[in-house]
């Protein structure tokens, strides 16, 4: 598997994080200032060619009920733009409270405030990244499922 780019999109700063290239672990990566338009994507595929990914994951801000207000669209925006610009798939992945528990592993590493705000996005863009990695089939259970299928196909 390729390496794959995980995106916190946030008003002020995009964090990011990338993936291993087996696709298990999510590391933060970089926090980019927005500057809208075509700035941000030029700042992103910068990443994705220094990183060689081949997909983003973009965090989808749902609601406590797990509705979609103006940023969900805004995001779901973002993600468009993306993959039209950079011809890549991009996905969405369920970025809720995120950002929270990214500030409490920082609180709970004793770093000051000043430092957290300059990590926090993109260890949230981590967390999120994370979940969708976490939630797709690992790279062995795939490997088993294509052998099963292939077996299948043999005793017909």
């Amino acid at each position: 598997m390729a390496r794959v780019l995980g995106i916190d999109l946030g008003s002020r700063r995009i964090g990011v994080a990338v993936s291993d290239g087996l696709g298990l672990t999510a590391q933060p990566r970089a926090t980019l200032p927005r500057h809208g338009g075509m700035r941000d994507m030029e700042s992103i595929a910068k990443v994705v060619k220094d990183t060689d990914a081949d997909r983003i994951v973009v965090g989808l801000p749902l609601d406590c009920e797990g509705n979609e207000g103006p940023a969900a669209l805004r995001a779901r925006a973002f993600a468009e733009k993306l993959r039209t610009t950079l011809n890549l798939p991009v996905e969405l992945c369920d970025e809720s409270f995120s950002t929270v528990e990214a500030e409490d592993v920082l609180i709970a590493a004793d770093l000051s405030r000043a430092r957290r705000k300059q990590v926090v996005d993109k260890l949230a863009a981590a967390i999120i990244l994370q979940r969708w990695l976490d939630a797709r089939p690992s790279p062995t259970e795939k490997g088993r499922d294509e052998q099963r299928d292939e077996d299948r196909k043999d005793n017909r």
